[in-house]
């Protein structure tokens, strides 16, 4: 595996020196345990990211897999399914070898995750690989799982002693999202897990921030004195967060619709960007100084109340439409949704953050499905000059400065600027400068979940979210979901394949618009 990292890490910076600095960092020796290892998020993410960092040389020298899941089969059945796994959704075609020194003592776990049986296994299997290796190995337990079974899991690690470490190794425990479906649920979930793990041991995933372009927003804020001295309220109009599909739920019906729109991105995704955007610069990029930031910003957040959550949100559901000229369904018309379900699949915000950076800057959120297209993205609008000597001249084109950081479908950032159209007279026209990372770097970003089981490994914790950052997110969502489970009556319903409700307009200050999707 290391040899082909090397090779790989060499002929990038052969053909472009900008990629230096994507070295190899020393991991401890690791087990990894995957619990719900069959699963989708197993298949399509996990062992696809384990492969590709196998490849670069990233795992560590001595690395070993472990599978816990419901369905029962043997070790090389396990080994059969990643490898298929990782053939079919891997981002880079495996190399036959790389693949098998990955999967080659893979072990698998079948069982109940409540059976304590299972949990007796899984320490005779760990100590087994501890006492090949020598040494205690480090231990990652991934929680790829229903949310039901977070503390279930937690609970019987911390039964059999699975969490306590050993001479010089260390055990963290990745909990997928999401984390609670309300404060109260949050609340009590994280008094669960932290009965067993210690804070520090407690690594809550959210893979929005394993994306590149998510990560470089600080590099983007705190490494250009360019930007920094405009990041106030003083230069800055509006911000618009957005966060666009245009598929429809497909076949996560028994999902989504008990989670909606608000829950599935609002909550977690989306108001991790607006802290990554308004929070202060941190003393150093520890993780805690990095996420004691993060945490005052959320604080500052004005919350909504029960009589003016209509002013701050507004929910809707796609109705039929058309998707890629062909006609498609409304949400009502999909597979195993109730036809009277009131789930939104479309909603917006208005937040502030009320600090002496922010105040009075409305900061706009909103994510929706079947919308024109897929698009996920920061848009930062600065206020107008204050005089525009131009206007006897026709330059009906001026428009505020943008800076646009676009986390999906091309990476990358743009700011628009006002420039002169070639021609006798002064009329002016927005054009565009734009970073790209694929044209800047050479090299394609890894996936988000690549970045974040290395992290795991090496026990950095920039990139999850502390207990108090999750109970402040609920804080801010948890009125607009007990106000919009309260309603009763149908909800505002959207054309797919459109820009969104009309409804959502009504969020916004006179004068603004949202950005086209």
């Amino acid at each position: 595996m290391t040899t082909v990292g090397q090779q790989d890490k060499t002929e990038q910076e052969a053909k472009n020196p900008l990629v230096e600095g994507l070295e190899r960092l020393p991991v401890h020796p690791t087990n990894l345990v995957i619990f719900g290892a069959t699963g989708d998020l197993s298949k399509r993410k996990l062992l696809p990211a384990l492969y590709n960092l196998a490849h670069e040389g990233a795992l560590p020298e001595r690395f070993n897999l472990i599978g816990v899941s419901r369905s029962d089969m043997p070790h090389g059945d396990f080994r059969g399914m990643a490898k298929e796994a990782i053939e079919k959704f891997s981002r880079r075609k495996p190399d036959p070898k790389v693949l098998e020194e990955l999967l080659n003592e893979a072990k698998y776990i079948p069982g109940s995750f409540d059976d304590d049986s299972v949990y007796t296994t899984l320490t005779d299997t760990l100590e087994e690989f501890d006492e090949a290796a020598g040494h205690p190995f480090n231990r990652i337990f991934y929680l790829s799982t229903a949310p039901m079974f977070f503390p279930v899991i937690v609970g019987a690690l911390g039964r059999h002693k699975l969490e306590d470490t050993k001479d010089d190794n260390e055990v963290r425990v990745v909990i997928e999202k999401p984390f609670g479906t309300n404060l109260e649920e949050a609340q009590d979930l994280n008094e669960q897990v932290l009965d067993v793990l210690d804070e520090s041991q407690a690594y809550r995933i959210d893979h929005y921030l394993g994306k590149e372009t998510v990560q470089n927003m600080l590099a983007f804020r705190f490494a250009n004195g360019l930007f920094e001295p405009i990041w106030n309220r003083n230069f800055i109009d509006n911000v618009q967060i957005t966060a666009a599909e245009d598929i429809g739920i497909g076949s996560r019906a028994g999902y989504y619709d008990s989670a909606g729109a608000l829950r599935d991105l609002v909550q977690n995704h989306m108001l991790q960007l607006l802290t990554l955007l308004c929070m202060e610069p941190p003393v150093t990029f520890s993780a805690d100084d990095v996420r004691d930031e993060k945490v005052k910003v959320l604080h500052a957040v004005i919350k909504p109340t029960p009589e003016t959550v209509d002013r701050f949100a507004v929910p809707a559901q796609y109705g039929p439409g058309v998707d890629a000229g062909e006609d498609v369904g409304g949400y009502l018309q999909e597979d195993d949704v109730p036809e009277d379900s009131t789930t939104e699949t479309f909603a917006a915000l208005r937040l502030e953050v009320d600090n002496w950076r922010w105040a009075g800057v409305p900061i706009y959120l909103r994510t929706g499905k079947r919308l024109a297209r897929k698009v996920t993205e920061i848009a930062v609008t600065l206020k107008p000059v204050p005089h525009l000597a131009f206007q006897e001249d026709g330059s009906v084109g001026v428009k505020p400065n943008q800076i646009i950081l676009t986390m999906q479908p091309n990476e990358g950032v743009t700011i628009t600027l006002g420039a002169k159209i070639p021609g006798s007279r002064m009329r002016i026209r927005p054009v565009n400068m734009e970073f790209l990372y694929g044209t800047a770097f050479l090299s394609e970003s890894p996936e988000a979940y690549e970045r974040l089981i290395m992290d795991a490994m090496r026990g950095d914790a920039t990139l999850f979210t502390r207990n108090d950052e999750v109970e402040a997110q609920w804080h801010i969502c948890d009125p607009i979901v007990k106000n919009w489970e309260a309603q009763s009556g149908p909800i505002a319903q959207y054309e797919s394949g459109s820009q969104g409700p009309e409804e959502a307009d009504e969020l916004l200050e006179e004068g603004s618009h949202w950005r086209a999707i």
